[in-house]
C-alpha cells in the first residue's frame, strides 16, 4: 500500500527514491532503535519512530515535499531516507539523510542527496538548501563537503549544537 501519493519517484543508478509504504516501517524502526540514530535523535523506542515514520508521510501533505524512502534498486530492500524538511523550529528547508546498516560507504548516501536536492531545485523551488549536522557526525560532514556544501554557521536544533552547512545553488538564473 502506497501511503504517501504526492512523494514523486526518481531513480538514480543503483536506488529508487519514492514515497512512504507501510511496510517500510520495520527498516526505518530498525534504524531509529540503532546507535546509528545518534545524530538524528536516536536511538529511540518503537513508539517514537512510528511517530518519525508518519511525520515523513504527513510532511509530504503539508509541504508538498519530504523525505524519500530510499530503496536499494538491485537487492529491494529500504536503505535509508533522504530529501527535505522543514520542521517547526528549523531556521529553513533542510537536506536531511539517513543510510541504513549494511548501506553505508557504498556512495549512496552521495547519489539519493544529489537526486533529491536536484528535484527538489527543480520542482520544489528549494534551492542552495542547508544541512543541520551535529559537528561530531565527521561521516555526515564529509558527505555534506563531498556534496559541495559549505559551513556557514554554529546553530542549534532542539536545544543540541549543530552546524549549518550550505548547500551549492542546482537552478542556474
Amino acid at each position: 500500500m502506497n501511503i504517501a501519493p504526492h512523494a514523486p519517484t526518481i531513480e538514480t543508478r543503483d536506488l529508487i527514491l519514492r514515497g512512504y509504504r507501510e511496510g517500510d516501517f520495520e527498516a526505518i524502526a530498525a534504524f531509529g532503535a540503532s546507535e546509528r540514530a545518534r545524530f538524528v535523535g536516536g536511538p529511540q523506542d518503537r513508539w517514537d519512530s512510528w511517530r518519525a515514520f508518519m511525520a515523513g508521510i504527513g510532511h509530504w501533505t503539508l509541504r508538498g515535499y519530504g523525505m524519500w524512502v530510499v530503496e536499494h534498486r538491485e537487492a529491494g530492500h529500504v536503505a535509508g531516507r533522504v530529501g527535505m524538511i522543514y520542521n517547526d523550529g528549523w531556521h529553513e528547508p533542510e537536506l536531511g539523510w539517513h543510510i541504513y546498516d549494511g548501506f553505508e560507504g557504498q556512495g549512496f548516501a552521495y547519489q539519493a542527496c544529489i537526486a533529491a536536492r536536484a528535484y527538489s531545485a527543480r520542482h520544489f523551488g528549494l534551492d542552495a538548501v542547508i544541512s543541520y549536522i551535529d559537528p561530531e557526525n565527521t561521516r555526515s560532514v564529509a558527505l555534506a563537503q563531498r556534496l559541495g556544501a559549505t559551513f556557514e554557521s554554529e546553530s542549534e536544533v532542539l536545544g543540541k549544537p549543530c552546524h549549518i552547512y550550505r548547500h551549492p545553488h542546482e537552478v542556474r538564473p
